[in-house]
């Protein structure tokens, strides 16, 4: 935790040095550099935390945004709909089967784990609860990491429980880099403070500094 801490406490809108691949398929970011994904987790509190970031990154953003937030699967979500109204990016509900884009973001449904493919497709199950949830940040995180390796980035949000901290270990160990919501703007600090707690963080930002954070790894959203 104190690494993180420190990192944070430094940090100036540099980004970490990553390889580069070009490549004019765009369409599930895998190929562009040098990150090619974002994944988000969130539960208590996470619903005006996502909103807020999504509302803040351009249209231009270089990269899918995959995110996770624990809701009653007893009824529709409308959370789509919801964060839309915000963001210039367009926000889907996920769908089995499609495949993610650069610039767009999609929202696990109720009572869904989503998992991210190596082709940038979309897998959704209704397998067992994982940390007594589902959809789960950890299988989310874990199917990132497998599928991109060094260039997922993966961002925590306010929450309670651990769900995500087995994730975000995943991520690191894969090369990638994960970002912490801070204790004093999360609503509920149970989430960022496990994933902080496994010291697979590299960032650990208020939710005002996240938006720049990830525009600075994305290149701010600058075309090729």
């Amino acid at each position: 935790m104190a690494q993180a801490n420190r990192r944070s406490a430094a940090y100036d809108g540099r980004v970490p040095r990553v390889p580069s691949a070009k490549s004019s398929n765009r369409t599930a970011g895998q190929e562009r550099a040098p990150y090619g994904v974002v994944a988000i987790a969130a539960s208590a509190g996470g619903l005006g935390a996502l909103t807020l970031i999504l509302s803040r990154l351009p249209a231009t953003f270089g990269a899918p945004i995959v995110a996770v937030q624990h809701l009653d699967p007893r009824h529709r979500s409308l959370m789509a709909e919801i964060v839309g109204r915000r963001s210039v990016l367009p926000i889907h509900q996920a769908v089995a089967g499609s495949r993610v884009q650069v610039g767009h973001v999609y929202l696990a449904p109720p009572d869904h784990h989503m998992l991210i493919n190596r082709d940038g497709t979309v897998s959704l199950t209704q397998t067992e609860l994982v940390n007594f949830v589902r959809p789960s940040a950890d299988l989310l995180f874990e199917s990132v990491a497998a599928s991109y390796g060094r260039r997922a980035v993966a961002v925590v949000l306010t929450g309670t429980g651990h769900d995500g901290s087995m994730g975000v270990t995943a991520i690191k160990q894969r090369g990638g880099t994960v970002i912490a919501q801070d204790e004093v703007s999360s609503e509920f600090f149970g989430m960022p403070s496990a994933a902080i707690r496994t010291g697979a963080v590299d960032f650990v930002l208020s939710l005002d500094e996240i938006p720049g954070a990830l525009q600075s790894l994305l290149g701010r959203g600058e075309p090729d």
